[in-house]
């Protein structure tokens, strides 16, 4: 019984390890895009903000899509949704290196976006499903530092690589890497089963299930702040490229360069973060995590030495990695029965924010950088200022109470 017991462990963490190299490959085909906004608008000789909408381009259906995902995966099985969707992944992103132009660049990104949802949302609630709530936020942690380093690895090689093999050599290596990552899932499909049975239900259900979700000031905060902080990562995040290139002048090499210390604190510090909040609780580390996202958006408008820019990405990564997991370990708590449908809401909040944060910061660049990061600094700090209040029931000793607060 003990060595049963302990085999099923194994697979578990196996399993884990499985899902957060999932979480990898696709936060670094969404990251990879960013940074090489400037190369893009020289190849085809248009603007950067009009490159720049292939970045919402993928997030707003890649969010919008969660929401269908997550009650497909309720009904047909966690595991079988999570796999069409990575070979989704796969192909689609291979397919964007046939584009001839932006607006089908635009077109496939929207086609990736729709297609790839399915996998980090069903594994964060596949993860809600396999651990207890007091034991979440090492496998949080795990995931959403694959995010990170997702970011991290994507952010700078995307814009080193793309000098030597192109952009659509890089589509192509990391559809390979996907449909590589597919063939590796195999093997996990039965106890990714075993950990989330089908739900059955009406539409009327479906409908219920939001309702419940929203419906106390838990679920509403949680997921207002969801939104909010993605609005404000995603916009910095994606306007970083150019604003390095038209504040220091530097190429493609240079901006890769620079963004090297983004993803770091979440890929080598994610599962301590986890810890930590499942030791101290997340009304600590939520307050200082919108905090210290504020205080990079504030030292990218007084201006640095460019040698110093790797150091201003990682302190604006560590406020992501400070906050959006544990904010996703709260949503896990929120599903009940329906996991896949607290958790693709979730997602949907988080990429839609994202599209937002980009598409509402390129906006603000007609009136200038300081405008848009003001604004943008402005927001989170107000938003770590009131989370002191807002949150302070999630605490440790009151993970379970906290739940109908």
């Amino acid at each position: 019984m003990g060595k049963e017991l302990a085999g099923a462990l194994d697979e578990r963490e196996r399993l884990l390890r499985m899902l957060a190299a999932a979480t990898f490959v696709i936060f670094f085909q969404a990251y990879m895009v960013a940074p090489i906004i400037p190369a893009l608008s020289n190849t085809f000789g248009t603007s950067v903000e009009r490159i720049g909408l292939i970045v919402p381009a993928y997030l707003i259906p890649y969010g919008i899509a969660t929401l269908v995902y997550g009650l497909l995966a309720d009904r047909l099985g966690i595991h079988r949704v999570m796999f069409a969707s990575l070979a989704a992944f796969s192909a689609l992103t291979a397919l964007t290196a046939t584009a001839a132009s932006i607006e089908q660049i635009a077109l496939w990104r929207i086609l990736t976006g729709l297609g790839a949802s399915g996998v980090v949302p069903l594994g964060l609630a596949l993860v809600g499903r396999m651990f207890p709530y007091e034991q979440r936020g090492r496998p949080l942690g795990w995931l959403f530092g694959a995010m990170a380093g997702g970011m991290a690895f994507g952010a700078p090689l995307g814009a080193l690589v793309v000098p030597f093999v192109g952009w659509q050599g890089l589509f192509l290596v990391v559809g390979a890497a996907g449909a590589g990552l597919l063939l590796l899932f195999l093997p996990y499909r039965r106890i990714a089963a075993a950990a989330a049975t089908p739900v059955t239900g009406t539409l009327g259900d479906l409908f219920r299930g939001y309702r419940e979700l929203l419906g106390t000031p838990r679920g509403r905060r949680t997921y207002g702040y969801i939104l909010v902080n993605s609005v404000f990562h995603s916009g910095i995040f994606t306007w970083l490229a150019v604003y390095l290139e038209r504040h220091y002048d530097i190429g493609p090499v240079g901006i890769g360069l620079a963004l090297l210390g983004y993803g770091v604190p979440g890929f080598l510090l994610g599962p301590l973060i986890g810890r930590a909040a499942d030791r101290w609780g997340r009304a600590r580390l939520l307050p200082v995590g919108l905090a210290l996202g504020a205080l990079a958006a504030a030292l990218l408008i007084v201006g640095f030495p460019v040698v110093l820019a790797p150091l201003v990405a990682m302190l604006l990564s560590l406020g992501y990695d400070m906050t959006q997991p544990l904010f996703a370990g709260i949503v896990t708590s929120l599903g009940g029965k329906r996991p896949g449908q607290a958790m693709g809401l979730n997602v949907f909040t988080l990429f839609v924010g994202f599209g937002l944060g980009s598409l509402v910061f390129g906006e603000l660049l007609r009136f200038g950088f300081g405008t848009a990061l003001g604004a943008f600094a402005a927001m989170e700090a107000a938003a770590a200022l009131a989370s002191i209040a807002l949150f302070r029931s999630e605490r440790p000793s009151g993970a379970a109470g906290s739940a109908k607060a």
